[in-house]
């Protein structure tokens, strides 16, 4: 969605106070692709603070599915949108594209909502994503979900220096 900026710009200037909606319906990054599932339309306010500063603040919410770190299973996160924003549309083009992350969003005097929330989902992106605090994960050999059962596949991955002990709890086993 685009909102034309020109009406706060000029000289009774007056306040933009919109529900956005949000129309991506995906996130790609260099890792992956990851649907929006859930969608909170933006609350968006922009005034104008100089002659050529405008505040833009706004919130809303978008729920996205991405695999759990340890097992891949689904996992749905809400990503809270809450950003203020101070933009100068006096500096010329090339110091805003040096400087600020405005110039993504901003085209002359249209700003790009889904843009925006692009950088705000960014912003926001959680570092580890865990279908649940004990997560099994999945077997390295086989693939298996741990969370949902066990494998028959032996454990390769213990350091071959320690064999000799996991051969002694092997053979004095008691069941």
């Amino acid at each position: 969605m685009l909102l034309n900026l020109s009406g706060v710009l000029s000289e009774p200037y007056r306040d933009i106070q919109e529900e956005a909606a949000i129309e991506m319906e995906e996130v790609s990054f260099r890792n992956g692709t990851f649907p929006i599932v859930g969608k909170e339309p933006l609350s968006i306010e922009v005034s104008r603070v100089k002659e050529h500063e405008l505040k833009i603040a706004g919130k809303g919410s978008v729920t996205v599915e991405i695999p759990c770190d340890r097992c891949l299973e689904p996992v749905r996160r809400e990503i809270a949108l809450r950003f203020v924003k101070d933009v100068d549309l006096g500096d010329p083009e090339t110091e805003r594209l040096m400087e600020a992350d405005e110039a993504d969003y901003i085209d002359g005097y249209m700003l790009d909502v889904d843009k925006l929330v692009y950088g705000e989902i960014l912003i926001g992106w959680p570092t580890k994503i865990l279908c649940r605090e004990d997560c099994k994960g999945i077997c390295g050999a086989c693939g298996q979900n741990l969370n949902h059962g066990g494998c028959d596949c032996e454990d390769a991955g213990l350091d071959p220096r320690m064999s000799v002990i996991r051969d002694i709890f092997k053979n004095f086993k008691e069941v």
